[in-house]
C-alpha cells in the first residue's frame, strides 16, 4: 500500500506547522556564562596557540618562507637517497642552489670581518665612554619619567 504523493505532502505540511509552532527551548542558564568564559580564554591564549589566520603577518611570512626551506630540504634529500648517497649526483643535480648558499655564507663572513675590523680600530677609551654615556642616557630617562609621574598624576591623587 503506497501513499499517495498528495497524502505526503499534506503530512509533511501539518508536520511542519506542528513544529513551527512549539515554543523555543530555552537554552541552560549557565550557557552564557560558560561560552563568554570560553572565548575570554581564547581571547587570552598567546598568538602562537591562536589560529594561523590570528599570527601577526611578519611571523606568517616567516613559516611559510621556513615551510617551504624545510621542504626543499626534504626533495633534496629525497634525490639524493633515490641516487643512492652518490655524491657527484647530488652535487650536479643541486649545483645552483649549493652555489648560491656558498655565495650567501661568503656575504656573510665577508661582513663579519668588516665588522670585527671596524670594531677593533674604535680606541677602547670611545667604547667605555659611549657606554657609559648611555648608562646615563638610562638613568636620566628614568629620573624624567619619575618626574613627569609626579608632576602630572600624583598631584590628582591628593
Amino acid at each position: 500500500m503506497n501513499p499517495s504523493p498528495d497524502h505526503e505532502q499534506k503530512l509533511e505540511r501539518f508536520i511542519h506547522e506542528t513544529l513551527r509552532d512549539l515554543p523555543s527551548r530555552r537554552a541552560p542558564g549557565t550557557l552564557e556564562a560558560r561560552v563568554m568564559a570560553e572565548l575570554e580564554r581564547r581571547a587570552a591564549l598567546p598568538w602562537w596557540r591562536q589560529s594561523y589566520t590570528q599570527w601577526p603577518l611578519p611571523v606568517r611570512c616567516a613559516f611559510l618562507i621556513g615551510s617551504a626551506g624545510v621542504a626543499k630540504v626534504a626533495l633534496m634529500a629525497a634525490v639524493w637517497v633515490m641516487g643512492g648517497f652518490d655524491t657527484v649526483q647530488f652535487t650536479t643535480a643541486f649545483a645552483p642552489q649549493i652555489a648560491w648558499l656558498e655565495s650567501g655564507v661568503a656575504l656573510v663572513r665577508g661582513l663579519g670581518d668588516f665588522c670585527s675590523v671596524v670594531i677593533r680600530s674604535v680606541p677602547p677609551l670611545w667604547l667605555y665612554g659611549g657606554l657609559a654615556f648611555v648608562g646615563a642616557m638610562y638613568v636620566a630617562l628614568f629620573g624624567l619619567s619619575a618626574v613627569a609621574y609626579r608632576t602630572l598624576y600624583a598631584s590628582r591623587s591628593l
